[in-house]
């Protein structure tokens, strides 16, 4: 189902927020393609999404932007309904009056989507959303980055250090294995952890810093429910910034939830460490809900069993028949929600 046809240059443009904050973004593939809008986490860029630019912009209009603080983007204030103002802003931006999208997102960008939920922007152009190593609430509290059971002495040693002020400085051999404890899995190549690093440490320390006090006080519970669109939920099992329970949370809590996928054995940075299995959640999503053409909301959203999109992923995928069973087949775990 690729188009044939010549990929045009990534094309650079600025969507102004509500409160005047100038967001870059990068416009790939074809001007008349389906639309798929992803949104980065904390301390990465629009460079997060480079394998799955690549993978999908020759059938895709693909739109990647930096968030405020991040990349090319000035900070200005930091909240919550300042991630949602900007991801209204580039909707708005990108896409013609009634024009949908898939939107995705990758930890704070999932969080980012969860916040516009209900928002105007997020309801006319959402198609389906894809949920990425993300949480609702009580980040800090599960995350398991410092070893030890859950409480107030884990929680407080995690709180200093993602709220470190320090600055991370260059790349180096020492600062790698640190990286993949926090951030990656066992699983993760050399490479991948290295263009983590490269990107993480790009991030200013004021920002980074800023933005780790909103995700430590951030609550999204209700916006969870709000979010009406037809959703997929992805997590990594060795998870430890956003364990896999906060997916299993979102998945129960969803309106219309069309499956949890759990990828065994991978880590925080699923588009990096498992990009084919997230390139294949978003081609079938984008093949289901923006090339059908005829209206019709499909059933079984996540499913595949031998499909391409499916196969790209990894394994067979959830059917959305609201059953509680899990299967396990190519490394890929996938709970039926």
């Amino acid at each position: 189902m690729t188009r044939n046809r010549t990929n045009p240059a990534p094309r650079i443009r600025t969507a102004a927020s509500a409160d005047g904050t100038a967001l870059h973004l990068e416009v790939h593939g074809p001007d008349d393609a389906p639309v798929i809008v992803l949104s980065h986490g904390w301390t990465c860029s629009t460079r997060f999404w480079s394998a799955q630019i690549e993978a999908l912009s020759g059938e895709f209009r693909v739109v990647v932007y930096d968030q405020r603080g991040h990349g090319r983007t000035p900070m200005g204030r930091v909240s919550t309904e300042r991630l949602a103002d900007d991801l209204e802003a580039v909707l708005r931006a990108v896409l013609a009056p009634g024009e949908q999208a898939v939107v995705a997102g990758h930890s704070m960008g999932a969080m980012t989507v969860l916040a516009a939920a209900g928002r105007p922007a997020l309801t006319e152009h959402a198609a389906a959303v894809l949920l990425c190593s993300t949480g609702a609430s009580h980040l800090v509290e599960e995350a398991t980055v410092v070893p030890g059971r859950r409480g107030p002495l884990r929680t407080g040693i995690t709180r200093v250090i993602l709220r470190s002020r320090l600055p991370l400085g260059p790349v180096t051999p020492l600062g790698l294995p640190v990286l993949r404890r926090v951030a990656l899995s066992r699983a993760a190549t050399r490479e991948q952890v290295a263009a983590c690093a490269r990107i993480v440490h790009a991030c200013a320390r004021i920002p980074r810093a800023a933005w780790a006090q909103v995700l430590d006080t951030l609550d999204l519970t209700e916006s969870v429910r709000a979010l009406n669109a037809p959703a997929v939920v992805l997590v990594g099992s060795a998870d430890r910034l956003c364990p896999p329970v906060h997916s299993h949370r979102i998945a129960a809590n969803l309106p219309d939830c069309r499956g949890l996928v759990v990828l065994d054995g991978a880590g925080h940075m699923t588009p990096v460490e498992a990009p084919d299995a997230v390139t294949g959640q978003l081609r079938q999503l984008a093949r289901t809900f923006l090339n059908r053409g005829d209206g019709q909301d499909p059933a079984g959203t996540a499913s595949g069993n031998g499909s391409e999109a499916a196969s790209e992923a990894g394994s067979g995928s959830a059917s959305g028949s609201g059953s509680a069973s899990e299967s396990e087949a190519g490394g890929e775990k996938e709970a039926v929600a």
